[in-house]
């Protein structure tokens, strides 16, 4: 039997892999100007914001949409 490739781009990437490639590709600054949410506008680092992203499903949901928008642009 052969095993079915997951058609999620998310599938096998975690929550920190996603918000680093989004910060070394934007930075805090532009992502907060694409996000405005308080864990990338205040005092923002990767630990804090996968805190907050863990606990928040639409902030989650918002970083996650970015990152499969964006995935184009990080092969360049």
């Amino acid at each position: 039997m052969e095993k079915q490739q997951s058609k999620d781009p998310l599938h096998g990437i975690t929550l920190q892999k996603i918000v680093e490639a989004l910060v070394d590709h934007y930075g805090f600054d532009t992502l907060a100007e694409i996000i405005p949410i308080k864990c990338f506008t205040s005092n923002p680092s990767v630990k804090s914001s996968l805190t907050f992203l863990r606990k928040t499903d639409w902030a989650r949901k918002k970083v996650e949409d970015l990152y499969i928008k964006s995935l184009p642009k990080f092969d360049k």
